[in-house]
């Protein structure tokens, strides 16, 4: 599938006096949530208020099936509710490099993956200048950092020092020990009050209970169409 760049913001890349950014959120999206959308759009209002950076689009990123956590639906299922998530979306995409592989894919190699497109996009539309890619991640992912042995130590370096990572903290995850040993590029806490997790919706699906109003209509449909989580 050719990478998407639609949604992407050629008028911003090309005038604005600011440094072009895209955001990337890698993870499961096992079924996508309001959350999920809510981290993009509390991301654009903190880039947009800031004097260093200049947003011109988004994307999601599901892991690959290989990522074998639990409750986890065929990377087809949750590219396809992604899609859905986002349709209504001036800004944000999905892409599906990251899922496709037989193997799970590191990090930083996503990144990786998405500056090599993102430059052939500003070749390709004589952009003249560089757009930068940066991580978005909630708060746990981002804990995860600190866990001995989980990540490799230039892959942090990478990912902090040659993309920077937005930090988006959900209720009841605490960073300050983190963030008072690692520099990273950018950063912006905003705490969101809800801790409807896709753990959580697996579970109310599974028990019968309404997940009305947790995810967009046209997600709670395919799940239901296609008789996800229910086992």
């Amino acid at each position: 599938m050719p990478f998407a760049t639609k949604k992407l913001n050629i008028e911003k890349a090309k005038n604005s006096l600011k440094q072009p950014v895209v955001l990337v959120a890698c993870g499961s999206f096992s079924p996508v949530t309001y959350l999920h959308l809510r981290m993009f759009e509390l991301a654009k209002d903190r880039i947009e208020d800031s004097k260093r950076f200049e947003l011109i689009g988004g994307y999601f990123s599901p892991v690959s099936d290989s990522y074998m956590k639990n409750g986890l639906a065929l990377h087809t299922h949750r590219i396809k509710m992604c899609e859905l998530a986002v349709e209504d979306s001036d800004w944000i995409m999905v892409d599906e490099w990251e899922g496709t592989h037989a193997e799970y894919v590191r990090t930083v190699k996503v990144l990786d993956y998405f500056q090599d497109c993102v430059n052939q996009w500003v070749e390709r539309e004589s952009i003249g200048r560089n757009v930068r890619v940066i991580l978005l991640a909630g708060g746990d992912l981002v804990e995860s950092f600190g866990i001995p042995g989980l990540w490799a130590d230039a892959d942090l370096e990478k990912i902090m020092g040659n993309y920077g990572c937005l930090i988006v903290e959900r209720t009841g995850v605490d960073l300050k020990g983190f963030l008072l040993e690692h520099d990273i590029a950018y950063k912006n806490r905003q705490h969101i009050h809800n801790d409807i997790s896709s753990t959580k919706i697996r579970l109310f699906i599974k028990r019968g209970l309404s997940i009305k109003y947790l995810l967009p209509e046209e997600v709670i449909r395919y799940i239901y169409d296609h008789n996800l989580y229910t086992e």
